[in-house]
């Protein structure tokens, strides 16, 4: 592949709902510029993008991948992105270097949320699109409704740029409503003929052609001025318009076709180079770190070198990929450069650019081009690589937090250290991956998006690194704590062995100390020296020990004011230890007396939903025990619901959430306090501590 400069590139992120031909429409366009020899199938698991073992037995994408084609004198580097809402996070990496978007709808199918989800992330990067209405092959496809569900949902930038010619019931051809000539698919990769417009098609042409002379018209005020004095535009002006009005976002193409034999294709192609901006057409700042001024690379040729790390795989046979896109500068293959987030040195040997699992081997990579470099020493995704003269830095890229967790462990004993580097390589490659030891509840817990992504690290760990892990429901991080006081509580070890013996009594007082975020608070009110104050540590580190699990369930205690007040000792047999155990088993009897109660943690929750799922969310947060405290109103007709909740009751919500609002809900939350729990959720953790205890 040869070597292309910035105003030559095209970054495109390909977005839309899981299955509706992403993946097919990429995989079309790299056959008909002749990046393959033949098309491949999402079913049969050929396809240039989709290379992973998971996503070919799954029949999804699962990761972004990228793949590049030679169109026009121009490179073309697609992001194919999943379409399933548990892999967001590849997404979101894709968009934080794609200067462009193609917003791939199933002709059948309609509007999505995946096709709302997929606007908003092109409205938050602001980038420009183009809406590409597959499947049109398809006898149900209907290009009408899809076209006025478009503009009910995004406004009236909506501007569908071509109306489809059918006969015989079959997608044939289209009409381009901005030249207003016919088209006609040969069958041959795509290619078209000119073909008369059918006189059938001509209200829904002239209806098209209304709207689009009316996108044409909002780009200017001279050109509104013109369109309501009845003049006609001519082409070169449309076009302008049209170019100037998709960059600045005003404008939004729609265009059709088939992934499956590639009909279509080519206008898409045709109009990425045209009205896709290139990379030096947008704006790129970062910080030099040096002396904290910024530092405009706008992905200039001319400027100091700097990249930026998107995306990082990770393949267990031949190692480690970092993904770069060049942000200034020309990276050549034995450039020398400086990791300014790990503050290390890089020499890179070999430069790539990747065609899905392909590496394509080249000389050198101008600003605005996607590559992919190896074996970088402590390179992360989000990590700018520079030079130590100007150590520039970009900000990361946005990834959605992980809120659903499972509770995981290794099928084999001895095998933990292996899960462990398994699973540090796959949060390499994920983002949204990450994992915590519980170690008050004994576990380790796997965090993510959703319970498909979870199931699918599950698989990786084993077809790649041959490993085994169960997922489990996770332990809830109960707490115990006492309501009232408990006084003059004895503990007393006594043991006499043959020689010198082991004899401590203390008497305790125990009350709740107000404080739940500190365990306990130990004093003394020892008179005449009944227990000599050398021993007072050891009573103390009998409290310490005692209140790492509690006597009502197992669960940490917090909250207690214990005071030691009196207690005996022997000249000869008395030592730390003695009091120790006198001060554990004083602790066990003083806390069951002094009332005990458990604690759950409750999460302060935010759920962002459309108006109109309001009341089943509200609904279905009391019947987890939830306090709603609130709603704001956002944009775009949607409410945040704020409410209290408690922890254990949000197992599962990801998944009931989407259940409720066709996948749109979203949510986060974080931990608030400890309140107490209900009886029968108290009496419930207590009968299971006893059938642990039985087992």
């Amino acid at each position: 592949m040869k070597v292309y400069e910035s105003k030559q590139i095209r970054n495109v992120a390909v977005l839309g709902h899981g299955s509706v031909g992403k993946t097919t429409l990429v995989e079309a366009m790299a056959y008909i510029t002749d990046g393959i020899s033949r098309l491949g199938k999402v079913a049969d698991g050929s396809t240039i993008s989709d290379f992973d073992k998971e996503e070919i037995k799954r029949g999804f994408s699962i990761g972004t991948s990228v793949v590049p084609v030679e169109w026009e004198d121009c490179k073309i580097n697609f992001l194919d992105t999943p379409g399933y809402f548990d892999f967001v996070g590849e997404v979101e990496e894709a968009v934080s270097v794609a200067d462009a978007a193609i917003i791939v709808v199933n002709g059948k199918s309609g509007v999505q949320v995946g096709t709302i989800k997929a606007w908003e992330a092109c409205e938050k990067m602001n980038l420009p699109r183009i809406i590409f209405v597959t499947g049109m092959d398809d006898d149900n496809a209907n290009y009408v409704n899809v076209c006025a569900a478009l503009h009910e949902n995004f406004g009236n930038r909506i501007a569908p740029f071509q109306v489809p010619i059918r006969e015989n019931e079959k997608f044939t051809g289209f009409v381009n409503v901005v030249k207003m000539e016919g088209r006609k698919f040969t069958g041959e990769k795509g290619k078209y003929v000119d073909c008369p417009i059918p006189a059938n098609l001509q209200s829904e042409i002239d209806d098209r052609r209304a709207e689009l002379m009316e996108s044409v018209a909002e780009t200017s005020e001279e050109l509104m001025e013109r369109y309501f004095e009845g003049d006609e535009f001519t082409y070169e002006e449309i076009s302008e318009a049209l170019r100037g009005g998709i960059l600045e976002g005003e404008v939004v193409p729609v265009l059709m076709g088939t992934g499956i034999n590639g009909n279509g294709t080519r206008i898409l192609l045709h109009s990425i180079v045209k009205y896709f901006p290139a990379p030096c057409q947008r704006t790129l700042s970062g910080k030099n770190t040096k002396n904290d001024e910024v530092f405009e690379a706008n992905y200039d040729d001319a400027k100091p070198l700097s990249a930026k790390i998107w995306k990082t795989l990770v393949d267990p046979f031949i190692g480690k990929y970092s993904l770069i896109k060049v942000c200034s500068g020309v990276l050549k293959a034995d450039s020398a450069l400086y990791n300014v987030n790990q503050d290390s040195d890089e020499k890179l040997s070999r430069l790539y650019v990747l065609r899905g699992k392909e590496t394509i081997e080249v000389p050198e990579l101008h600003a605005g081009d996607l590559g992919a470099v190896s074996k970088l020493n402590a390179a992360s995704t989000g990590d700018t690589l520079a030079t130590k003269a100007l150590p520039v830095e970009y900000a990361k890229p946005e990834i959605s937090v992980p809120y659903t967790y499972m509770a995981y462990s290794a099928n084999k004993k001895g095998e933990e250290d292996k899960v462990a580097s398994a699973m540090s390589r796959l949060m390499d490659e994920d983002k949204t991956l990450r994992t915590v030891n519980d170690s008050e509840n004994r576990q380790t817990l796997m965090y993510g998006i959703g319970e498909q992504q979870l199931d699918t690290v599950v698989s990786k760990l084993a077809s790649r690194y041959k490993v085994e892990v169960t997922l489990s429901k996770p332990k809830v991080a109960y707490r115990e704590t006492i309501r009232k006081k408990a006084e003059n509580i004895q503990g007393r070890h006594k043991k006499q062995s043959g020689g010198a013996g082991q004899f401590g009594e203390v008497f305790m007082d125990y009350e709740p100390s107000g404080d739940l975020e500190t365990p306990y608070i130990f004093e003394e009110r020892v008179v005449g020296g009944s227990v000599p104050r050398n021993f007072f540590p050891a009573v103390e580190k009998g409290v310490a020990e005692s209140v790492l699990r509690g006597p009502l369930a197992g669960y940490p205690v917090v909250g207690v004011k214990a005071t030691l007040t009196d207690g005996k000792y022997h000249p000869v047999d008395s030592n730390e230890m003695a009091f120790k155990m006198a001060s554990i088993k004083a602790f066990k009897e003083g806390i069951m007396k002094a009332n005990p109660v458990l604690l759950e943690p409750i999460a302060s929750m935010k759920v962002v939903v459309p108006n109109e799922y309001t009341g089943d969310v509200m609904g279905d947060l009391n019947k987890r025990r939830g306090r709603v405290l609130g709603m704001n109103p956002l944009e775009n007709k949607k409410q945040e619901i704020v409410a209290d909740v408690p922890m254990s009751e949000l197992f599962g919500y990801t998944t009931d959430l989407r259940s409720m609002t066709g996948g749109i809900g979203e949510y986060s939350y974080e931990f608030a306090r400890y309140e107490q729990a209900p009886a029968d959720v108290q009496q419930r953790e207590m009968d299971a501590r006893a059938a642990d205890e039985e087992e």
